[in-house]
């Protein structure tokens, strides 16, 4: 039974005249105790004071519970003869055009088990909306079922729902397009990103992360990552647009992340992510990949030369925020000097010239593995050797390209699922995701290692055991 109105005020002036008194008499005892015994008092409270304010502004945990890549059914391979064949009987290729992209699919590092949509098997390729979504629902939902497979998870416990696709957009979106098929709750939290490129998938991740950080403990997050390659196909003459064509090929992933300290399912945690932007800090960033029309009017993704130039400014600008956060303290110190130390040409060629020289941090001191988007050969190339890592560290990238192809965003959702069927993968290893996007990004992602796969993704247990396979090193052409 409620107060009547009338008695409120009074019910709360006896309150606050209690508090008052309570805390007169708190105040009277505290004068009351000896001087040594405030010490004692003020070293526990303090103490206890700065640990409460810490868990209460610390950063709330985000685990991955699981994940699962798409494993395309085995009518949608697209072999290297396959493709050379079906370029050479479109009326809108020349023979140079076959040529340029026979040439650069033998350099490229993709094998023979790559996919392709049934609508780019047609001659010519049959690009319609409604084909557009066939393999959208068909990537997604395979996906998607395979993660609640792995999980158990019920559609009405998912209370946020990122989905990634960058150059298919259509109405309803597919983050829609997932609620409809799963029937998610009414008030599920969905995000439906586009635009964002190759480096999509770690920001949906991390754009899952921080919206589960606002909510309560326990909360979880389904995340889709893909991109449609069906309206991706480029039927004009410009170099630079038919790469797209050679290199990108079926891909996408899902992933469960939670909050939950008691989930025992939980594989991962989510140590740190850095995102950089450089289109307002380096020349050409912005346009360095375009979709755009060519002089025909034919609409593709222009991939520019200074591509792989853009990459390294951008992955240096991530590193350099990167470091801190994982770098043990000697190598951070060493980072730390190299910036800042002389660049005279006199000092650096001199006898003391290994204290001098520019130095690129070890990450081999904080990270056991390397998850590198496969965006093409001449990407991982860049990054092993910006990094200083051995063939072994970027073999997860290789052959993920090999078996693949350039998926994308979830390139390095497949990369980690590599390692862990090959069993590499031991408790408390770190593992670095490192994507790259149009625009352009380059964002990390580090995740700790809590509880290895049982078994093998569905998408590399058939074919493991074939892996790692010999690619041949790229002669230069004279």
């Amino acid at each position: 039974m409620g107060l009547p109105s009338h008695a409120i005020p009074v019910v709360m002036l006896v309150l606050a005249r209690t508090i008052v008194l309570n805390a007169t008499q708190l105040l009277a005892w505290l004068h009351s105790l000896p001087a040594s015994m405030h010490l004692i008092l003020l070293a526990g409270v303090i103490p206890a004071g700065m640990a409460a304010a810490y868990l209460m502004t610390r950063p709330r945990a985000v685990y991955l519970v699981d994940y699962a890549c798409f494993l395309p059914p085995p009518n949608w391979r697209f072999p290297v003869s396959t493709f050379v064949e079906h370029v050479n009987h479109m009326p809108f290729f020349d023979g140079p055009s076959v040529r340029f992209m026979e040439r650069t699919l033998d350099r490229s590092g993709l094998g023979d088990q790559t996919s392709l949509p049934p609508a780019e098997h047609l001659i010519p390729p049959c690009i319609g909306l409604q084909e557009c979504r066939a393999e959208a629902e068909q990537v997604v939902f395979s996906a998607i079922d395979d993660l609640r497979a792995k999980t158990g998870v019920a559609p009405d416990a998912i209370d946020v729902l990122v989905v990634n696709c960058s150059v298919f957009a259509p109405v309803p979106s597919l983050a829609d397009m997932i609620v409809n098929r799963y029937g998610l709750r009414g008030d599920v939290r969905s995000v439906n990103l586009s635009g964002m490129g190759c480096s999509a998938g770690v920001i949906s991740a991390g754009l899952a992360a921080g919206m589960l950080r606002a909510m309560p403990r326990g909360a979880r997050a389904l995340v889709v990552t893909t991109e449609t390659i069906t309206p991706n196909f480029y039927v004009g003459k410009e170099r630079a647009m038919q790469l797209s064509n050679v290199l990108f090929r079926v891909g996408g992933a899902a992933a469960l992340l939670s909050t939950s300290r008691e989930d025992k399912q939980a594989r991962f945690r989510l140590a740190h992510l850095v995102r950089t932007t450089t289109a307002g800090a380096h020349a050409g960033s912005y346009g360095c990949i375009f979709q755009e029309e060519d002089g025909e009017g034919n609409v593709g993704v222009n991939l520019s030369k200074e591509l792989l130039s853009v990459a390294g400014n951008a992955l240096k600008a991530n590193i350099t925020a990167l470091g801190p956060l994982v770098l043990p303290l000697p190598e951070q110190l060493r980072f730390l000097w190299s910036l800042v130390a002389p660049t005279n040409a006199q000092v650096v060629k001199g006898k003391w010239r290994w204290i001098f020289e520019p130095r690129v941090p070890d990450f081999l001191t904080a990270i056991d593995h390397f998850c590198i988007h496969s965006g093409g050969r001449a990407v991982i190339d860049k990054v092993q050797r910006s990094l200083g890592l051995s063939d072994v560290h970027v073999e997860p990238s290789r052959m993920a390209l090999h078996r693949f192809g350039n998926t994308s965003s979830s390139s390095v959702w497949y990369e980690l699922a590599y390692l862990e069927a090959k069993g590499r993968m031991r408790k408390d290893d770190r593992v670095w995701m490192i994507a790259f996007g149009s625009g352009f990004k380059c964002n990390s992602a580090v995740w700790e290692c809590i509880r290895p796969a049982a078994k093998p993704d569905r998408a590399w247990a058939g074919c493991i055991h074939r892996y790692p396979v010999n690619i041949p090193k790229v002669v230069p052409s004279r």
